[in-house]
């Protein structure tokens, strides 16, 4: 049974590793921007970062005897604000008749957009290569445990809910899309300028052409990749469809990856959730219980969100637990537990 828990400083060996997978906005391959991103969820798990859609909350999921992280994923209270806005693309369709010539003509059309009051992002999620698939499902827990932590605190989060998926890049990291695009705009390559975003999107807003972009002047084949998923994350993509996500014809303006959204009050893990007291019994090897996600969270200590992945037999609004659950929760009989639905 492995461990879900918040992320803590001494995390940052092994979440540099795993940031050197995948080196995104939301992790980082840069120690210095990694530890600002830790510390930061540190502090919005303590509830020192008073502002509730200020915090952002980093997870890992841990094998508890040698203490080896397998993966990580986040949750931010709110992606786009005045000071650091959500910036995208809308992408439309716009026909265009002839009857001169006879010819009709439809075109994909992209519109720079932001949100300065923007919606709760989930990201940031990777595995360790070596742990990735397998029984443990490491992917999938990672995954799940950020629509857990929303169920239990929705009034911290906003509405809705942003994925941002990762398009197909070629070999070396770059992006088709970014060199047909933002690189004739700003003259900076894609790496370069995804790391600036991370500080400061300014030059976006003052860069990007502010009118519609239209598509066809691309090549065919950055065309086809506007909206398309990487082949790494089309099962992330599978699991966000399943629990009631849907693209909104939104790209990302660096990589031209999708955008996928649902309100939070749709997503059938969060409509799901209930709120347990664990019983006092031992639920026995082998009960046949459907698994769950369980998680509970402390007001103080070191470590203060936990959760497992764990059959549990629900009575009533008692939880039958397995002994070697309730001990990585470090629960009590008559304490209470969050549960979501993992099969």
């Amino acid at each position: 049974m492995l461990l879900l828990r918040d992320a803590q400083k001494a995390d940052l060996k092994p979440l540099r590793a795993l940031a050197a997978e995948l080196n995104s906005v939301n992790l980082p391959d840069d120690e210095r921007a990694l530890s600002g991103i830790v510390d930061k969820s540190c502090r919005s798990f303590s509830g020192k970062i008073r502002d509730p859609l200020a915090r952002s909350y980093v997870f890992v999921l841990e094998e508890p005897r040698s203490g080896r992280i397998l993966g990580t994923s986040m949750v931010i209270a709110q992606h786009g604000t005045r000071e650091s806005p959500c910036t995208f693309f809308d992408v439309s369709e716009r026909e265009h008749y002839s009857s001169t010539l006879d010819r009709h003509f439809k075109h994909r059309v992209l519109s720079i957009g932001y949100h300065f009051d923007g919606p709760t992002e989930i990201g940031g999620l990777v595995v360790h290569p070596q742990d990735r698939g397998g029984p443990e499902k490491p992917g999938k827990q990672l995954a799940y445990v950020r629509f857990l932590y929303l169920a239990m605190h929705r009034e911290r989060f906003r509405e809705k809910v942003l994925a941002e998926l990762m398009p197909p890049l070629l070999p070396d990291g770059r992006s088709l899309f970014w060199e047909s695009c933002g690189k004739r705009f700003t003259g900076l390559d894609y790496q370069e300028a995804d790391k600036l975003s991370r500080q400061n999107k300014e030059f976006i807003q003052q860069l990007f052409p502010p009118g519609d972009i239209y598509a066809t002047l691309f090549p065919p084949r950055v065309q086809r990749l506007l909206g398309a998923v990487g082949t790494d994350v089309q099962g992330v993509r599978h699991l966000l469809e399943g629990v009631g996500f849907r693209y909104v014809d939104r790209i990302d303006p660096f990589d031209g990856g999708p955008h996928y959204e649902a309100k939070v009050a749709d997503v059938t893990l969060v409509r799901a959730c209930r709120r347990l007291r664990v019983s006092g019994r031992d639920l026995a090897p082998g009960a046949g219980e459907p698994d769950r996600l369980a998680g509970v969270e402390r007001p103080d200590g070191k470590v203060r969100f936990r959760a497992v992945r764990t059959p549990v037999h629900v009575e009533g609004d008692d939880a039958v637990l397995p002994p070697e659950a309730r001990a990585l929760l470090e629960v009590a009989p008559g304490e209470r537990v969050h549960v979501v639905p993992f099969e």
